[in-house]
């Protein structure tokens, strides 16, 4: 393709935040939807992003909220999105149906890069017409107030693709879109690949913030604490076995030794980098807990395999967060 982009970010939180923020210093056209004091403050000061080694301000910039944009599209203001980037949190998805399809165009692509193995395939279904890809995103990042995005440390990758070849012509019409958000990606300091086997990379990603996730809000630890030899890090060496026994059930074959590899990114961030849905739940709001947790028990009852570790945390957590429910 000989023609930029142009890039719409659907939440501005811990990864669209970053991930537009890269995208429009590179100089690509991209809005972000936001909300509440989040988007007060972009609309007032822009969207500061916080690096280890640096930090850089985009403003101005194009920020709006979900209703203010598609009528902008609808009155033919704005031109519709080439790519969505859908950043929401797995809870928040069915918001989305009614706005991406107001906002989308014949040939937009929808690319989610959420904590929640499947996804894509889900909003497919609510999406027919509409090419959605399945996609993650590797990046250890929160807001750190409103109108600021603290990243703790340098990683920062977004994997895509389609989960089967598209038929009827669609690949060949889809191909150079695809193609030209991996291009755009790593122009803009983003290590973007449009994969050939998602299903086995998202589930990749999945087999490092789910053991994650798991094993920090069982113990109620940081990244320090499963850094170091210990229970914490053990459980989360057998919770990355039991999604590569899944992994192996559901016919995907990873290329490296997962545990490795999740041990060494897990190594590289800061030592008090906590989950996503440990800070949630640290603050009473709605949680991942279902998608990250109980549903790898659930995948385990559907392909056979006992994962005994997954059960044994989702069993204690179950207990422990009903409790406070009916405490509360």
């Amino acid at each position: 393709m000989d023609h930029s982009l142009s890039y719409l970010i659907i939440g501005t939180g811990g990864t669209g935040g970053p991930l537009g923020c890269y995208l429009a210093k590179a100089g690509f056209p991209v809005t972000f939807i936001a909300r509440g004091k989040q988007l007060a403050a972009m609309q007032k000061n822009g969207l500061r992003c916080e690096r280890p080694q640096d930090a850089f301000t985009i403003n101005p910039m194009q920020a709006c909220d979900m209703d203010t944009y598609a009528e902008a599209v609808r009155r033919g203001e704005v031109k519709r999105p080439d790519v969505i980037f859908v950043c929401v949190k797995g809870y928040s998805i069915d918001s989305t149906y009614d706005f991406i399809r107001a906002a989308a165009g014949p040939d937009t692509v929808v690319i989610p890069i959420l904590n929640i193995y499947g996804t894509g395939g889900v909003m497919q279904e609510h999406l027919p017409g509409i090419l959605v890809t399945d996609g993650c995103i590797y990046v250890a990042a929160l807001i750190k107030e409103p109108g600021v995005i603290l990243m703790k440390g340098e990683i920062m990758r977004v994997i895509y693709g389609t989960r089967e070849p598209l038929a009827g012509g669609r690949k060949n019409r889809y191909e150079p879109i695809l193609k030209q958000v991996e291009k755009d990606l790593n122009a803009s300091g983003i290590l973007g690949v449009c994969s050939e086997n998602i299903r086995r990379d998202a589930l990749l990603k999945f087999s490092y913030v789910s053991p994650q996730g798991a094993v920090g809000l069982y113990y109620g630890v940081e990244s320090g604490a499963i850094q170091r030899e210990g229970k914490e890090r053990e459980s989360f060496r057998a919770c990355i076995r039991e999604i590569d026994d899944l992994a192996h059930a559901m016919g995907i074959r990873f290329t490296e030794d997962i545990v490795a590899r999740n041990l060494k990114i897990l190594d590289d961030l800061a030592p008090n980098m906590t989950t996503s849905l440990q800070r949630d739940i640290a603050a009473g709001k709605q949680s991942e807990i279902d998608g990250l947790i109980y549903g790898v028990v659930r995948m385990g009852d559907r392909y056979g395999i006992a994962m005994p570790e997954y059960r044994k945390i989702a069993a204690v957590l179950r207990q422990r967060y009903e409790n406070e429910r009916c405490n509360g």
